[in-house]
């Protein structure tokens, strides 16, 4: 049994964690902290816990938190979770983090991708990317753990595969991503507002998404060298889910065919990645840690559509799953 905090435990990846770690048979839950909503009880910010959870919400302070907590969930915005990651660590606790602090190659890159400075800059490129289909081992070992962001998940699963057997080519990949509005987070945003969003499908951040640095990132390691990824996202009107179709060149002598035997072959023995004939939807992967993939010929080009659940595969259940490898539990513990 593990004893488990969360800091920043308001928002919606906070509340879907706390879910699961419910149902998690080694998980003490022993810390729960807000800012904002301290000296409350946990069903008074997350109603559907009434009845499951009698944690109260705390301050964070550090060192009380490290006395009773074996493993911390940081869920702080960008460069505010860096500090608590820092001073956790000193204390001698693993981390898994969902902001991405931790995600880019150096601290350079996070302040011209985020426009911050980083707390923590000597930790970064050397904390593991907490995709554990693609680096497990690196994750079983850490003591931080940077958890994917949402979207790079679908774009990272689907290509990862195929640069590192030289499948395609490495330029004018297009990653289109489609996403329910929670992604946006529990706090208002006038975009994701229902009288905005409702009857509706808008594009945003066209060609200056944080998340396009991070799939150039995390892909190129598997390729090799740098790729030229390019990343539309879309909202939808729908709570939870994201849809991304990649559209990517084979190399020549290469066909679709070649292209799906090869993601079936990678993630054959994977819990949590399942390839499909048929062409998946948001709803086949709702409430679950599955990525759902498929291919079709596109022209000259090829697609790879690839379907998650934004708060369960795309920041939650990752996390979880994370935590599962950690601490030598079966990696699909109360994510089944």
């Amino acid at each position: 049994m593990i004893r488990v905090g969360i800091v920043g435990a308001t928002g919606y990846t906070a509340v879907e964690l706390i879910r699961l770690l419910l149902r998690h048979p080694e998980v003490a839950i022993t810390q729960l902290t807000s800012r904002s909503d301290a000296g409350q009880p946990v069903e008074s910010v997350h109603p559907s816990l009434r009845g499951r959870l009698a944690t109260e919400i705390s301050a964070y302070e550090p060192d009380r938190f490290a006395a009773e907590v074996d493993c911390a969930f940081c869920c702080l915005p960008h460069a505010a979770s860096s500090p608590v990651v820092r001073e956790l660590v000193a204390r001698g606790l693993r981390v898994i983090d969902f902001s991405a602090d931790y995600r880019l190659d150096s601290a350079a890159e996070f302040s011209r991708v985020y426009g911050d400075g980083h707390a923590d800059p000597e930790r970064i490129g050397k904390v593991p990317y907490g995709l554990p289909e693609l680096f497990r081992e690196a994750i079983r070992e850490a003591q931080v753990v940077a958890n994917p962001g949402c979207f790079p998940t679908t774009a990272i699963l689907a290509l990862a595969p195929l640069v590192r057997e030289e499948l395609i080519e490495t330029s004018d990949i297009i990653v289109d991503s489609k996403t329910g509005v929670s992604g946006g987070g529990r706090t208002p945003k006038l975009a994701f507002h229902y009288p905005e969003c409702n009857e509706s499908v808008s594009a945003y951040a066209v060609g200056t998404h944080r998340h396009e640095p991070e799939i150039r990132q995390i892909v190129g390691r598997w390729a090799g060298s740098g790729i030229e990824a390019h990343f539309v996202p879309h909202l939808i009107p729908m709570t939870r889910g994201i849809l991304s179709t990649i559209y990517l060149h084979p190399r020549s002598g290469v066909n679709v065919g070649r292209i799906a035997a090869t993601l079936r072959e990678f993630y054959r023995d994977e819990p949590f990645v399942r390839f499909t004939e048929t062409l998946p939807a948001t709803a086949d992967v709702a409430n679950t840690n599955y990525c759902d993939l498929a291919v079709r010929p596109v022209g000259s080009r090829v697609a790879v559509i690839s379907v998650i659940d934004n708060l369960v595969k795309g920041a939650s259940g990752a996390a979880v799953q994370n935590m599962n490898v950690m601490f030598g539990f079966l990696e699909t513990m109360a994510l089944d």
